[in-house]
């Protein structure tokens, strides 16, 4: 009988304020905004001082914008066909 190894967990990343704007291309006040009006991770504590954003939150809210894109996308490929027609 073959046994199950456990697989470990991958390690949590934290990316810094620049790093998550280099990612995002979002601007300081954009992510804090993005943050009060609960449409952008939360960032967690590091310090008394710091904070930081788990990289895979960050990777799961790009992916939502992909795919927010590309429903959105196909609807709007079908409006831009029949514009021209009468």
């Amino acid at each position: 009988m073959a046994t199950q190894q456990a697989v470990p967990p991958a390690p949590v990343v934290i990316l810094r304020r620049r790093e998550v704007e280099a990612r995002t291309g979002l601007g300081c006040s954009t992510i804090y905004d993005g943050i009060k009006a609960g449409t952008f991770p939360a960032p967690i504590q590091l310090g008394s001082k710091s904070v930081g954003w788990i990289q895979s939150e960050i990777d799961a809210w790009l992916a939502a914008r992909i795919a927010e894109r590309d429903s959105a996308g196909t609807a709007g490929k079908a409006e831009m066909r029949n514009r021209g027609r009468k």
